[in-house]
């Protein structure tokens, strides 16, 4: 380390004239001052200025561009060197060197490469500036070996998580390519073959995760990439089934799509590759298959038809899955069918293994996604079918306490959907569910939302209207007037939300009279 700014002045004078073997001699001393001290070396290079210097020594004729290119691998490892590094113009004799066919310095030059852009968003953005993407993709068409390409692959996957880049590789013709190397590689059982086809599916769908890359690639769902990702699904591939459904889910980003390939018979391509992996199936499978149900029931017009291709039954197989994502999977997809589909939600409202399986999940303290969408789902089936049978069966599965418990989560949709649900409960059921709604301690809930200024003003308008059909109950209308329900009311007749101030005198009359 003491010698290290020696190095440095010796390396600035070096670098230019090029003196062959003192500037190798130069190199490996950084090169064993960064393995000694990574962090504290890299600021010294830094401030040294040689970076710039660097990419002079970086040309296809320099005797020491493997060695040059290890040091900017190594210095890129800390996020601070990442942008100089891009500023002292080294991304472009970097990827020339792409070209090189010599082992050691494709080695360097793809870790060079990859951790300058690794995790970095605005190195990836000066990035989108040169013409990488095009280089990258030039430089991939012409290589047959496996090594090169993985290493080209692994430059190519951070980049594009870039959206302008994603762009520029799809403008480029990445993506012909990645097809033509899953179209080769599908049947063989080699084992760089079947990385080399995961490395390109993966790549692939995640070129479609940028909107406009992916609006690009589906042109009105006559793209032949389309095409080409829908003939995944029914491969016998598990890795292409993968990443063709994840590509649908991609491609389901919004309404137009979505309406398009549901009239276009994608939904029976899913539903028969669920039906493949229901016993002891590929778990990654099913949860994008799943994933992919669940966009394209976003669009209200897909709702009815998804309903009556048997969507529904197709999804229900998963119950015994138990696995979370695959649980939480299932349980948005059913939420999105049934949404103001009431005769779907009653008929899965009365499913008893559908709803005590709800309730056993809304206790899996563990995976607050999967609780927070069984809960969501059981006020779903309330608030969709009002259905009084609905009710009885969610009673009697014992779901009246998590739709309490709901009404105090930390997310003011849910506390709403709750408490909708509640009122419907008590609306068309109040003599099944009162002794349920008294020992899950309701009424003092409500106390607590209406008192609690920074509740929402429709969690307060909600609460109001609860209690007023509370009141229907001899035991709640008791514990009601034990609780000075009328303080709270009357302050909030001068709310300033208009509606909560009208319920607020609604209720005060309502209280005043039944006291």
């Amino acid at each position: 380390m003491d010698n290290l700014s020696d190095t440095l002045k010796k390396l600035k004078i070096t670098a230019v004239d090029k003196t062959e073997d003192s500037l190798e001699g130069c190199l490996d001393c950084l090169l064993q001052a960064l393995a000694q001290n990574n962090t504290e070396t890299s600021e010294k290079i830094q401030a040294s200025g040689i970076l710039q210097l660097f990419a002079s020594l970086l040309t296809p004729q320099s005797s020491c561009k493997a060695k040059v290119a290890n040091i900017i691998a190594e210095v890129a490892k800390n996020e601070f060197m990442r942008i100089p590094c891009v500023d002292a113009g080294l991304i472009s004799p970097l990827v020339q060197l792409l070209n090189s066919k010599d082992q050691e310095v494709l080695l360097q030059t793809g870790r060079a490469l990859g951790n300058i852009c690794y995790d970095s968003q605005s190195s990836k953005e000066q990035f989108a500036s040169t013409n990488i993407a095009e280089e990258l993709v030039k430089l991939f068409k012409k290589q047959i070996e496996h090594d090169k390409r993985e290493m080209i692959f692994e430059v190519l996957a951070p980049l594009a998580e870039n959206d302008a880049i994603k762009l520029q590789l799809v403008e480029a013709g990445l993506v012909e390519c990645l097809l033509e190397i899953v179209q080769q590689k599908v049947d063989s059982d080699k084992e760089d073959d079947i990385t080399e086809l995961k490395t390109g599916s993966d790549l692939m769908v995640l070129l479609l995760l940028g909107d406009e890359s992916m609006q690009k690639l589906f042109e009105g769902g006559k793209g032949s990439v389309f095409q080409r990702v829908l003939s995944w699904i029914p491969s016998n591939n598990h890795q292409l089934q993968l990443a063709g459904a994840l590509a649908i889910a991609n491609f389901a980003r919004n309404d137009a799509n979505c309406i398009h390939m549901v009239d276009n018979g994608i939904v029976e391509k899913l539903m028969d590759l669920l039906d493949r992996h229901v016993e002891d199936g590929n778990v990654t499978v099913q949860h994008a298959a799943l994933s992919a149900l669940r966009n394209l029931a976003i669009p209200v017009i897909n709702k009815a038809k998804m309903l009556s291709a048997g969507v529904t039954e197709a999804v229900l197989k998963f119950l015994k899955s138990e696995m979370p994502p695959v649980q939480f999977k299932l349980l948005g997809t059913l939420r999105m069918l049934i949404d103001a589909q009431a005769e779907a939600a009653e008929q899965l409202g009365k499913n008893v293994k559908l709803v005590e399986r709800l309730v056993e999940w809304c206790e899996a303290k563990d995976h607050a996604g999967v609780m927070g969408e069984s809960n969501r789902l059981l006020s779903a089936l309330i608030r969709h079918s009002k259905s009084k049978d609905v009710i009885k069966t969610i009673v009697q599965s014992g779901g009246i306490k998590h739709l309490v418990t709901m009404a105090t989560s930390e997310h003011v949709i849910m506390q709403n959907e709750a408490l909708v649900a509640l009122a419907l409960i008590a609306a068309l059921e109040l003599g099944t569910a009162e002794k349920d709604l008294e020992s899950a301690k309701l009424v003092q809930i409500l106390h607590r939302l209406l008192a609690d200024e920074r509740s929402a003003p429709e969690i307060k308008y909600n609460s109001m209207v609860l209690i007023c059909a509370l009141m229907g109950s001899e035991c709640l209308h008791k514990e009601v007037q034990d609780l000075a329900f009328l303080d709270v009311v009357s302050k909030l007749r001068s709310h300033e939300n208009k509606s909560v101030a009208q319920q607020a005198s609604l209720t005060e009359q309502r209280l005043t009279v039944e006291s």
